[in-house]
């Protein structure tokens, strides 16, 4: 009686636990692989050692050189077989092995033997392998048959030689583009998979030509393409040709634009797909080009397809971010995608309808993500809480809702990244909207009693200690933070004990309070906790309800403005080396981005770092502080402001590399030119640069410090001095020209001739500017910062930048011009956004603090006007500032 069918699916541990090459190793693989000598073959056996093979490459398994040399013969003996399945398996493995030159040539004959023969199969798969194998030698003398090949009348053979092509453009191209007409002709074929493979081997060959490129689109486009495949990579094509295309200024029309609409009419869905992408993401879309395709992807949101849903509700959220308006007609589909069965589709819908809802429908879909929440994955969720946070920034009216959605489901199981986007989400609305501030303190306190991240916890810790004393009843939060100094491990405790030092710093009336928990906190067993105790009792004064002095607030709770990179490496020099003087703070270099000491060398160029100097974990700073201070000539100028990027002067493979590098002092601007002579068989001595300053007239040169010899291949400075005012940005232009005396070299014995010739070498000109003054330096909080700093010293106004490309062009300038650190990630501006606003900070000559908030906006003609706010402690260089942007 046969036995009834059992679905395998059925035993799902069973399934878990089987592989076919479970156990398989090497050595053993190896071992089977003798059944290939046999005199009499077992197709399907060596077809089975030959599977086995193939898994361990695959999988990462080595062969060495003796061990991948015997297999390759033993398989070259499978060639006698007649067996197609056999075959097949022997082009595969002879591909994988990738055979060295030597070998290639005992299978060549095989290979040209069966790329003749009448079995298709035979032939497509020896094209492939030949292709893949050969080197450009044996290429030139199978180039006709792949010729022929690419118009043979088998689809199979014709494929096959023309993704070969693909392949071979890599590295032959120059064979490869002879065959342009076959392949032309070959874009003309019945056969889908053959238009595809041809069309894309065709604009592979003429990418490097626009006009080509054009061209070929403008033919194919008038109806010839009959593979979805191949009109997909058309559609594509006509994309590309658009982006680099101006639009006509007169009809304001975009060439092959009605192509694109045409594809929307399309029989095949994978085409009508393509062409609506290629229309949502033109630059600078407009609402009417967008309609039609906007139109044909909310069919696609009813799809009984999930793949075609899936990339339907991708498409509109990524134009929802540009474009709300234009899928707001979306919405009502959206909604009852909700509740699909493939999260990914649910968890996408959930998002676009963030972003295009309006703020009637807010409280709808908070009841909607409520049930939806609970069966979507961690990584769903984080994107969720992201929109609902840029929702709530659109409607701040809406942020009661929307804060106790987010309350609520911190409250809920979740990892790290989960419940990291949600506190990151409640801190930005509480600085973001005022009126939220105190139920989301509130939110944090509650999350805090029983959150299981010590990461979370002192976030919110400290982000309490900041807001917390700001707030109508700072009294309510103490409770909340006592209870970490109970309750907690000791990183917790600690960040605890200071949150409620900076409670009795900023609330005077909390100060005794504040004291009496503190001294508790003295008998702590971590001595973390005890010191942290310690210093704040100490420095709080007698705990009376008094004020605190500004002085002290500022030391123990002031933003640190110095990396902690740059601190680490002083005070592991301090250590390294010494002395009887206390660390200074102010010794730490406050640059952002410090530069290696020395370059790598770049292929055939020389070095043209530092030279003289051995390698060091110290930042470039230090290195040029001290090399300067190590100058008697230059002792005396005081601390080093800032040293510039080395700027290039001279180009690549020249016979002398130069750059300078520019030493910012009070009084005093140094330029260091680190000089590279790249000739065997010359030596420089007496090496000086002369520079014209004509162009820099506040500017007065007081010294030079030439070098005396430049040997081959060994980086060496000179130096020249200029004088300028005392704390004045000035800035000019300077020429520059490399002087020496040459003399020849005997490279076989390294020996100098006594007679040199005195020579000169045209440098490129370089410029100071007013980025040069102002070092680079972040803050932690723009916001806090900002309000910290004396609002008589702001100095607002508007400026006309012209017309820009996009919105990204004008801010990088600004950023360029005025040479500050970006913060909180404000220099990346969103694609198509017509306004943006850009945090930049820094220090400006003097040791003057400096913070601008740059606002941008784009008319319709692409005019870009900007707003700038500048606020310093000195309202001399907010005028400065202004002075800067107003002159570049």
């Amino acid at each position: 009686m046969a036995q009834p069918l059992v679905k395998k699916d059925d035993d799902r541990d069973e399934e878990a636990d089987y592989s076919p090459f479970l156990g398989i190793e090497k050595g053993a693989v190896l071992q089977e692989a003798r059944v290939f000598n046999d005199p009499q073959l077992d197709a399907r056996r060596c077809s089975q050692v030959i599977t086995k093979l193939l898994y361990l490459l695959n999988q990462g398994d080595s062969f060495t050189k003796v061990e991948a040399t015997e297999v390759f013969f033993a398989v070259t003996k499978l060639f006698q077989s007649r067996d197609n399945g056999l075959r097949r398996m022997v082009y595969l493995i002879i591909k994988d092995l990738s055979p060295s030159a030597d070998e290639v040539i005992i299978v060549t004959s095989s290979l040209m033997k069966d790329m003749n023969s009448r079995t298709d199969m035979y032939r497509a798969n020896a094209i492939r392998v030949l292709c893949r194998i050969t080197d450009g030698t044996l290429l030139t003398q199978i180039e006709r048959y792949l010729k022929q090949a690419i118009v043979d009348k088998n689809p199979v053979v014709a494929s096959a030689a023309l993704v070969s092509g693909i392949h071979l453009l890599q590295t032959t191209p120059e064979i490869v583009k002879r065959w342009s007409n076959e392949v032309q002709e070959a874009v003309q074929s019945r056969a889908a998979l053959v238009q595809f493979h041809a069309l894309a081997l065709l604009h592979q060959i003429r990418q490097n030509d626009r006009l080509a490129v054009s061209k070929l689109v403008t033919s194919l486009t008038k109806g010839t393409v009959r593979s979805p495949l191949a009109q997909c990579l058309l559609i594509r094509y006509t994309s590309q040709v658009i982006r680099e295309t101006a639009v006509n200024s007169q009809t304001g029309d975009r060439p092959f634009y009605d192509y694109l609409e045409s594809c929307l009419r399309h029989k095949a869905e994978m085409v009508i797909f393509e062409a609506a992408k290629a229309i949502t993401e033109l630059s600078n879309v407009t609402t009417r080009e967008l309609t039609p395709a906007i139109t044909v992807l909310q069919l696609f949101l009813s799809s009984s397809k999930p793949v075609l849903r899936f990339a339907a509700v991708r498409t509109l959220n990524k134009v929802a971010m540009t474009h709300p308006m234009a899928v707001t007609n979306c919405n009502i589909d959206m909604e009852s995608l909700i509740s699909d069965q493939n999260r990914s589709i649910a968890t996408l819908a959930i998002t676009t309808l963030l972003k295009t809802g309006n703020e009637s429908s807010v409280d709808r879909l908070m009841k909607q993500i409520t049930n939806f929440m609970s069966d979507i994955a961690d990584e769903f969720k984080i994107v969720v809480v992201e929109a609902i946070r840029s929702l709530c920034l659109k409607f701040p009216l809406k942020y009661r809702s929307l804060m106790n959605f987010l309350s609520n489901i911190l409250r809920e199981e979740g990892g790290f990244e989960y419940k990291k986007a949600i506190v990151d989400s409640i801190v930005i609305l509480i600085r973001d909207i005022p009126d939220a501030k105190e139920s989301g303190l509130l939110h944090l306190c509650e999350f805090i009693e029983d959150c299981e991240f010590t990461y979370l916890s002192t976030q919110i810790l400290h982000f309490i200690g900041n807001e917390g004393p700001k707030t109508s009843d700072p009294s309510k939060y103490i409770r909340y933070i006592y209870n970490r100094v109970i309750l907690e491990n000791a990183t917790v405790r600690a960040s605890a004990v200071s949150t409620l030092a900076k409670f009795g710093a900023l609330v005077d009336s909390l100060k005794p309070r504040i004291f009496i928990l503190l001294r508790r906190c003295l008998f702590d067993n971590d001595d973390e906790v005890r010191d942290r105790a310690t210093l704040y009792l100490n420095s709080l004064g007698d705990g009376s309800v008094a004020e605190t002095d500004k002085d002290v607030k500022e030391f123990l709770f002031g933003s640190l403005d110095i990396p902690l990179t740059n601190i680490e490496t002083t005070l592991r020099n301090y250590e390294q080396n010494p002395t009887e003087e206390p660390f200074d703070i102010n010794s730490v270099p406050r640059e952002v981005k410090s530069l290696p000491l020395v370059e790598k060398k770049a292929p055939g160029k020389k070095p043209t770092a530092l030279g003289g100097l051995p390698p060091s974990p110290t930042s470039a700073s230090d290195a040029y502080e001290r090399l300067l201070s190590s100058i008697p000539e230059f002792a005396d100028f005081g601390k080093l402001f800032k040293s510039s990027v080395p700027v290039e002067l001279t180009e690549a493979e020249t016979e002398y590399a130069v750059n300078v590098v520019k030493h910012i002092f009070d009084h005093h601007v140094v330029f260091q030119y680190n000089c590279t002579n790249t000739i065997p068989e010359q030596l420089l001595e007496n090496v000086t640069v002369i520079v014209d300053a004509s162009e820099a007239d506040e500017f007065s040169e007081v010294g030079v410090k030439p070098l005396k010899s430049l040997p081959y291949d060994t980086p060496a400075q000179t130096f020249v001095v200029f004088e300028k005012a005392e704390g004045v940005p000035a800035v000019g232009k300077f020429s520059n020209t490399l002087r020496f005396t040459v003399k020849e070299v005997d490279t076989s014995t390294g020996e100098a001739e006594d007679d040199g010739v005195e020579d000169e070498y045209q440098l490129e000109d370089f410029e100071v500017v007013a980025a040069d003054y102002i070092l680079k330096v972040g803050v932690s909080n723009f916001r806090n910062a900002w309000e910290s700093m004396d609002p008589d010293t702001e100095h607002i106004d508007e400026y006309g930048l012209g017309p820009r490309e996009s919105l990204v062009e004008a801010v990088n300038a600004v950023i360029s011009l005025l040479g500050m650190q970006p913060c909180e990630g404000t220099e990346t501006v969103p694609s198509n956004s017509r306004s943006h606003t850009c945090l930049l900070s820094g220090v400006y000559i003097g040791n003057v603090k400096v913070l601008v908030r740059l606002s941008f906006g784009m008319d319709a003609a692409k005019e870009v006007a900007m707003k700038l706010a500048v606020r310093s402690d000195d309202v001399n260089v907010s005028e400065a500032i202004h002075e800067i942007v107003a002159s570049g």
